[in-house]
């Protein structure tokens, strides 16, 4: 009889892409990963993958299983989320992943909520502006700010993104501020390395106007950004999370107030339609608090 930690090591590795990616998420070597498949295709007397050195494929008999191993896969999980715990209560590990400013800024409170009230759930959270592969690294949900790219992920919108231009008080005394998007071009500006493009910066009033920036410090990271800001190193447009109480603290001045900065959607993207409750639960308190915090 197929056992289930067969299949869920057959549909990792598929999931993940190869025998090695699939053993970093099950906490396995490659041999083992290799040696569990290779017991399915003895036991049902087909090949399954096909691999090379550089890339492996499912052969038409593991397509097949994989849609059949999946379902069975989903429905133990039903059963033993159904089971395992009483009418209500939460356990077991989440796994998520999310963007380092708005996680430092929101989702690490919204997640310490969550585990106050489901002291049986450890969520592990990686904060990093990479959009990681969930099924690769093992995660079972991302916050993500972004469109969405075409893919088999389940994603649902669930608030929006807000960016502001702002300068410090040091900075506008020593430079002047600008009057329009174009004079940025003649100011010190800093670049936030996690914009796409980098050096072009999108206002409207009216109609859609495009500052074409350049300044001498790039940075990654939002604190460093603000930081820099705050030492009165340039402009920077940057998400107003991060800002939002200097600005009120007089600590930064917002520039060009009057002229609508960039917004990006924030979702929530996990792998499956069928998730653990846990999993779910956390989903739903994301939606429902950062649509109040960052409203669509």
């Amino acid at each position: 009889m197929t056992e289930l930690t067969e299949l869920r090591t057959f549909t990792t590795a598929v999931r993940a892409g190869s025998f090695a990616a699939a053993a970093r998420v099950l906490g396995l070597t490659p041999a083992m990963v290799g040696r569990r498949i290779q017991g399915l295709e003895q036991q049902f007397g087909v090949r399954l993958i096909e691999r090379t050195t550089r890339a492996q494929r499912l052969t038409e008999a593991g397509e097949a299983l994989l849609v059949r191993a999946e379902a069975v896969i989903d429905a133990m999980g039903e059963l033993d989320d159904a089971m395992r715990s009483g009418p209500g209560a939460l356990e077991g590990r989440i796994r998520m992943t999310g963007p380092a400013t708005l996680g430092t800024h929101s989702l690490a409170r919204i997640v310490a909520r969550f585990c106050a009230a489901n002291p049986a759930v450890t969520v592990e959270m990686g904060l990093t502006d990479r959009r990681l592969d969930l099924i690769a690294d093992g995660f079972d949900l991302a916050v993500r700010i972004g469109e969405l790219q075409a893919s088999s992920m389940i994603g649902r919108r669930v608030g929006t993104y807000r960016f502001v231009l702002v300068a410090s008080p040091g900075f506008a005394e020593k430079y002047g501020v600008p009057r329009r998007p174009a004079d940025l071009g003649t100011l010190p500006c800093l670049i936030n390395l996690n914009m796409s493009p980098r050096n072009r910066w999108p206002f409207e009033r009216g109609a859609v106007e495009t500052a074409e920036v350049s300044g001498g410090l790039q940075i990654d990271n939002g604190e460093a950004l603000r930081a820099a800001v705050l030492e009165g190193a340039g402009i920077a447009y940057m998400p107003i999370d991060l800002v939002a109480d200097d600005i009120a603290a007089g600590r930064m001045l917002r520039l060009l107030p009057d002229w609508a900065t960039m917004t990006l959607p924030i979702n929530i993207v996990h792998p499956s339609r069928r998730t653990p409750r846990r999993v779910a639960a956390l989903i739903e308190m994301f939606t429902a608090e950062l649509r109040v915090s960052h409203p669509i």
